[in-house]
């Protein structure tokens, strides 16, 4: 089972990309997995509208790959469809059964039954009409300041001899903001994440259908807590607080050492963290 978020590697494609799949093809060699289940968020990467022809590509090497040439059974979910902002989610679940796996089935949530699983397809655009898989996006109440990002889950059921389970490829929400991310400890976004968690775990385990085992992998985006982070670092720091002038709304917040000649130890920006004297960019989705 592999997670993988996209953005970057489709952002520089000739770059990040091939890095990937090389790993990814010495991996699958050297250990000769049955099944493999690939998870991705963001296909098309940050500028989707630009970027989605490369997705293509990106499943077209993996198809036609020596590689994967073992792998005669191939499902391909990719939600490209980003025109629909109320489901649009950028998630893509890619998975490979290699030949000597006899007996597999995957399950449909409309029909309600197990199907064999043959060939290779790949479904792109609305999945919402493909019944092989639940998509959701979640509640629009769930986003931060209610606003629609690319944010959901997708579920798929197999049945492998008389073992059936699910297979859930989830992203959750990011902190949007430092600064109030620095501001409750734990951070108002920690809770969107735990209550957006539950979101998928209750619909993966309601009345629907049959309850089986389930496997939850994608991008927790999970961050350390921020407000604990700075009080471990900065026990003994001075805070100073720097406002936009047009607005007055927080830009930054700089530590200071009390003594060592009032150095900064610390600055908080809304994407940027600057810890002695080295920094670690945050990149939001």
């Amino acid at each position: 089972m592999l997670q993988f978020e996209i953005s970057s590697h489709l952002t520089i494609p000739d770059n990040l990309q091939k890095t990937w799949l090389r790993e990814f093809y010495q991996t699958v060699q050297s250990h000769r997995p049955h099944f493999i289940a690939v998870h991705c968020q963001e296909v098309g990467g940050k500028n989707y509208e630009a970027s989605m022809s490369h997705v293509d590509c990106f499943v077209k090497e993996l198809l036609s790959s020596d590689a994967m040439k073992e792998y005669n059974r191939v499902r391909v979910y990719l939600d490209e469809n980003y025109k629909s902002q109320e489901h649009f989610t950028a998630l893509g679940s890619c998975y490979f059964l290699h030949e000597s796996l006899k007996n597999i089935q995957q399950f449909d949530f409309k029909a309600k039954k197990f199907k064999k699983v043959v060939g290779k397809e790949i479904y792109s655009d609305t999945l919402e009409s493909t019944p092989m898989l639940e998509k959701e996006k979640f509640p629009q109440d769930y986003f931060p300041e209610c606003k629609w990002s690319r944010k959901g889950f997708i579920r798929t059921r197999w049945a492998l001899a008389d073992c059936a389970f699910d297979l859930v490829n989830i992203h959750l929400f990011h902190d949007a903001s430092n600064i109030l991310a620095w501001e409750k400890s734990p951070s108002v976004y920690s809770g969107t994440r735990q209550k957006a968690l539950g979101f998928v775990l209750d619909r993966i385990t309601d009345q629907r259908f049959e309850k089986v085992p389930y496997f939850v992998f994608g991008d927790f985006n999970f961050r350390l807590d921020t407000r604990q982070v700075v009080e471990s670092l900065c026990s003994t720091a001075t805070m100073q607080t720097v406002r936009l002038g047009d607005t007055n709304e927080v830009d930054k917040l700089i530590f200071r050492e009390s003594e060592n000649d009032r150095k900064v130890c610390y600055i908080i920006e809304n994407a940027l963290y600057l810890t002695f004297q080295r920094f670690i960019r945050i990149t939001h989705v």
